[in-house]
């Protein structure tokens, strides 16, 4: 089966998976996480994208991104890529891939659906049973959304800055965001998308497919994929 075109609009978001190479584990240490957001942060400054949220887990990866131009998304991932795949190898004494072939890409409808997929990415930690809530897992961007932490690696979405006036504001419409779970059709409609390589309202289908020439539509998945 051919693979899908990537699609990267300047200027509409999108919700980045990468994931280890057989489910294998991609980080095994704080050092790991603190290695691949500083090579993050490093290739968003370069090639020119906006970081949202992110979440790194075990043995994958979550970010909601914007880019500012054509390339941008694919230059910053294959920079990651080849750096923390360097510095991984060394670390750890191996070899060989750590990722499962290329990262999958999501446009997203911003109006219907950005701060709602924001919100499934930063619940990841707690769908998987790791935590109980966001901001007792660490390697999240719920602690700038949710807690106002500062990170040079956080660009806000405007949708976010018009959660409110002021920082407390923003912050506490944030956190009531989450006193309910992703689920039902939404959580299937955001799963979904991460297989169409789209994720929005017909409108914003219709006028995805005039920009790119492609039709969307889902690709098969493996089972249990988050």
């Amino acid at each position: 089966m051919p693979r899908r075109s990537r699609h990267c609009l300047p200027g509409i978001p999108q919700h980045i998976i990468q994931r280890g190479n057989n489910r294998q584990p991609c980080f095994v240490s704080d050092g790991d996480f603190a290695a691949y957001a500083n090579w993050l942060y490093e290739g968003s400054k370069r090639y020119g994208v906006l970081i949202h949220a992110w979440v790194f887990m075990t043995n994958h990866v979550h970010l909601l991104a914007t880019p500012l131009e054509g390339r941008a998304m694919a230059r910053m991932m294959q920079h990651l890529g080849r750096c923390y795949v360097r510095y991984f190898n060394y670390k750890h004494s191996r070899s060989g891939t750590l990722w499962e072939g290329r990262y999958r890409s999501s446009i997203i409808d911003a109006s219907s659906y950005l701060l709602n997929c924001q919100r499934y990415i930063e619940l990841n930690p707690v769908r998987a049973g790791m935590v109980r809530s966001p901001e007792a897992y660490r390697w999240s961007s719920y602690h700038s959304n949710g807690l106002g932490v500062q990170s040079k690696l956080l660009t806000p979405h405007d949708l976010y800055l018009q959660l409110g006036a002021s920082q407390g504001e923003r912050l506490s419409n944030y956190q009531e965001l989450f006193q309910s779970q992703v689920e039902g059709q939404l959580l299937h409609d955001i799963r979904r998308g991460t297989h169409a390589g789209f994720l929005g309202s017909d409108k914003f289908k219709k006028e995805m497919q005039a920009l790119t020439g492609e039709s969307f539509s889902p690709r098969k998945r493996g089972p249990g994929k988050q």
